[in-house]
């Protein structure tokens, strides 16, 4: 029924050796998850009662399905999306298309072979949920329900990305729409309580089946059965339907995306092998155009390089924008949190260095994957031609999702500028906003810089498009993801000390991950000091920034933990940078160096 592609998935995924590897590294991240909770909520010097372990088992299943949510919804997405864009870059995806496979063989086929690994690694989990039961506070109903939850949206997340896809031709546009699809999904779904014509119940309950996130809160909550209708069977049912209705519209407009082929060439006839004609003729009719000093810049500004269409794309962007920077704002001038810049300032943050992160690494993918960039690499353009058009090209195709987070800093600075001081003290605050304000510019600008370089850098270093793409967006992700698994853990705790051995682990995984990503299979010197100091860099900004009391007279300093982040991705920016401009061909492997 699901036709050969998902049979091939099926039976090649087990063979994989980086498929066990994935399995083990996931689980021993729920592990350690579980042992910070440990630390927590009772710690290691008394030994616990009955009711601690049950306290502990509440608490901690509820981090971890959280967590697992966040991940597995993510990488659905990005993996459905991958397995479809890859091949359209490829130019396979076609070849597909003129075989006798059905149109729903070539979809389901795509997205379930495309899930079938989150499907193996949420099947792993089953064990440590499992554990849940008898630390007690658990029941099985509640982990039953939380796994459907997971799977659920999982499917809906992977219809999604597979749908994107399969609609536009290029792998930008598809990663950008499938993260902003979910994005402006989480934040229509948060909104509907605050429709005039919705009533608290009605929202409420269209809340628990559409969201995720509060589904699983209610499951932990026992929220009673709605209309007889659990909230889980309730949301599982939602995300079933939607997943059908997004997969039956990418079955039924198939071939009507995907029909676009060579043009076929015409026979010349005798009277236009007149040689007036064929001087006054060339291959693209219409105004001739001079490129510039930079061919490759030109290229990318003044030509579509990344495809038609891209309003889009920006609309979408511009959307989710504001509309998390509408509530924001909100908050922030309604006075309901001390500290709620950082509520509209992160995830717009977090969407811009995943778009530009994604427009960074497509630029390079997909030029290898067309056959194109071999033959730029052949010609008379220098190192620093190629590098500095293509980062060039980058900054202005992506300078719509570079401006709303700094124009947003800009708006919280001025908003604190406009707050009464207190007395005596108005000259002490107005300096400090404006040292804050120039320390996060150019710490965002730096970050900016950083994800822009390391999609080239990864791009080119890295053969496989797919690898390429998931490892650019994956760090940008656990970058984003582990500094906000540090701030919860100071929070939860409010001391620092309780939580060395995990922070410990954090910054460890973050080195080697780091490490993995820039390295590869060219390691250097240069890069291995950036992976050990952005990791740690992050960790001292995390512990400076939230123990530090931000928006209140005993905030820290911004000065010192700005210079440090700075300085780690700076230096990491130029580790990446200095062997494309100065040995191009050794660091993109072409060549040894002379060091056989």
């Amino acid at each position: 029924m699901l036709g050969p592609i998902f049979v091939r998935e099926w039976r090649t995924l087990p063979r994989r050796p980086q498929h066990y590897a994935l399995r083990s590294a996931y689980l021993g991240l729920l592990l350690v998850l579980g042992v910070t909770a440990w630390q927590v909520l009772i710690g290691w010097s008394r030994p616990a009662s009955l009711g601690d372990t049950a306290r502990f088992g509440v608490r901690w299943f509820q981090v971890l399905v959280n967590a697992q949510l966040v991940l597995l919804v993510f990488f659905s997405a990005l993996s459905a999306a991958l397995s479809i864009a890859h091949e359209k870059d490829r130019r396979t995806f076609v070849l597909l298309l003129l075989t006798d496979l059905r149109n729903h063989e070539i979809v389901l086929g795509k997205l379930l072979g495309s899930l079938l690994e989150i499907g193996m690694v949420l099947l792993g989990t089953l064990p440590i949920l499992a554990l849940g039961l008898l630390l007690g506070g658990i029941e099985l109903r509640q982990a039953a329900e939380s796994l459907l939850i997971l799977a659920a949206a999982c499917l809906a997340a992977g219809s999604l990305g597979c749908l994107a896809a399969l609609w536009r031709e290029q792998t930008f546009q598809a990663l950008a729409l499938t993260v902003l699809f979910l994005v402006l999904y989480v934040c229509l779904v948060r909104a509907l309580s605050l429709l005039p014509f919705v009533s608290a119940n009605v929202g409420q309950t269209a809340q628990l089946w559409l969201d995720p996130w509060q589904c699983l809160q209610g499951i932990l909550a026992a929220e009673d059965a709605v209309a007889g209708i659990r909230p889980a069977l309730g949301f599982c049912g939602t995300m079933v339907l939607l997943a059908v209705l997004l997969n039956g519209w990418a079955i039924l407009r198939l071939r009507k995306w995907n029909a676009g082929g060579e043009p076929v060439q015409q026979r010349e006839r005798p009277e236009e092998s007149d040689e007036k004609k064929r001087v006054g003729a060339h291959a693209a009719p219409g105004r001739v155009r001079s490129a510039w000093d930079n061919p490759i810049l030109w290229r990318e500004v003044r030509t579509r390089a990344y495809g038609r269409r891209l309003l889009f794309v920006k609309l979408a962007y511009f959307l989710a924008v504001g509309l998390i920077g509408y509530f924001a704002l909100d908050m922030a001038l309604s006075g309901r949190q001390p500290f709620a810049a950082a509520q509209g300032l992160l995830p717009i943050t977090i969407v811009g260095l995943l778009l530009i992160g994604a427009q960074a690494v497509t630029a390079i993918t997909s030029e290898r994957d067309k056959g194109a960039l071999d033959l730029l690499l052949v010609t008379d353009l220098t190192p620093k031609e190629f590098i500095f058009g293509k980062l060039g090209g980058i900054a202005y195709n992506a300078k719509e999702y570079l401006l709303p987070p700094l124009l947003l800093l800009a708006v919280y600075a001025w908003l604190g500028m406009l707050a009464t001081p207190p007395r005596g003290h108005e000259e002490l605050t107005l300096g400090r906003n404006l040292q804050s304000l120039a320390c996060m510019l150019a710490a965002l600008l730096v970050l900016l810089v950083f994800v822009t370089v390391l999609g080239v850098h990864i791009g080119l270093r890295t053969e496989n498009s797919r690898t390429a793409v998931s490892h650019t967006l994956g760090t940008v992700f656990f970058l984003s993801a582990g500094t906000l698994a540090c701030i919860y853990l100071i929070l939860i705790s409010g001391r620092f000390e309780y939580q060395w051995g995990s922070f410990l682990f954090f910054a460890v995984a973050g080195v080697g991950g780091m490490w993995w990503v820039l390295n590869g299979e060219r390691p250097s010197h240069a890069l291995l000091l950036a992976s050990l100091a952005c990791p740690f860099a992050v960790l001292y900004v995390v512990m400076n920034v939230v123990i530090g009391k931000p928006g209140t007279e005993e905030s820290s300093p911004p000065f010192l933990p700005a210079l440090v982040l700075i300085g780690a991705f700076g230096f990491a920016v130029f580790a990446m940078l200095v062997p494309l401009l100065s040995e191009f061909d050794v660091a993109l492997g072409r060549t040894t160096g002379g060091q056989e």
